[in-house]
């Protein structure tokens, strides 16, 4: 694994694909995750014309100090933007629908009838194999996530992040039982639905905290677990504690089969909807 300065990192590529992916998120006026969050798969993502959308625009309403997306006061939601989401799909010819948005703590609804609208669009207009949402924890709003549940995406993702000793350093404006709660609401409203969560590792953790964060999210009935290295995306994000060595990685994707997770991505670059066409029941 090449590193600059102790830090495992992709090199950079330079494909004609890339510069199209963004001339068309820029086309229909999208924002993406890979460029807001500073994601490390940007390059090799946007070569293959792939794009993780992030919609109800790119300032959030919370301060987790892991995350590169903007903070602050949001706009007000752009109501062609479920038709935009889908204008995009078509035009970069993605049959694997992965949709996120920021945490809008300052709408009723937390964002929940966006994303309940453009998964209805995208499925009315486009033929696609799969449509994926990661969403935020809604406040824990059960109407908010019946919402999006009933919409009928075929994943449901919401990630935990990290485990709950560090929530007050990396999450204080989140909760680690609401976060659980999500997952679980979600499979109480419907069974069938596939469910989605994700871990960073390398925060300051321990082996055991990980492995007890696991078995809770198991315990909601979540199907999928991701499992990444924590990158910090500038000096003045929380700070990277530790690099995992691949085989530590490997440990937890073994474990976690045993808990009972369908399928689990564990890897340092490893993030929720990267390669998510991989997630099967």
């Amino acid at each position: 694994m090449d590193k600059i300065r102790g830090r495992p990192y992709k090199k950079k590529l330079s494909f004609p694909d890339m510069a199209e992916t963004k001339k068309i998120l820029r086309k229909f006026s999208l924002h993406s995750v890979c460029e807001e969050a500073k994601c490390p798969n940007i390059s090799e993502c946007f070569a293959k014309k792939t794009a993780t959308f992030l919609i109800l625009g790119d300032t959030c309403t919370r301060n987790c100090s892991f995350c590169g997306v903007k903070k602050g006061k949001p706009g007000k939601p752009d109501k062609n933007e479920p038709a935009n989401i889908a204008g995009a799909l078509k035009a970069l010819g993605i049959r694997y629908a992965v949709i996120t948005s920021v945490t809008r703590d300052d709408l009723p609804d937390g964002g929940a009838g966006a994303f309940a609208e453009t998964v209805r669009l995208v499925k009315d207009s486009l033929s696609l194999r799969q449509i994926e949402i990661l969403v935020p924890d809604f406040r824990g709003s059960a109407d908010s996530i019946k919402t999006v549940v009933e919409a009928g995406p075929d994943i449901i993702a919401h990630n935990v992040e990290t485990v709950p000793s560090l929530y007050p350093l990396v999450r204080n404006m989140a909760d680690y039982k609401r976060s659980l709660g999500i997952l679980a609401a979600i499979k109480k409203l419907d069974g069938r639905q596939a469910v989605k969560s994700g871990i960073m590792l390398g925060l300051g953790e321990k082996k055991t905290e990980v492995l007890d964060t696991m078995e809770d999210i198991a315990a909601t009935g979540c199907d999928f677990l991701s499992i990444g290295q924590y990158l910090a995306p500038g000096r003045s994000h929380y700070k990277v504690a530790r690099y995992i060595p691949p085989e530590e990685f490997d440990f937890y994707a073994l474990e976690g089969k045993k808990m009972g997770f369908k399928h689990i991505e564990s890897g340092c670059y490893v993030r929720s909807s990267y390669n998510a066409h991989r997630y099967k029941m």
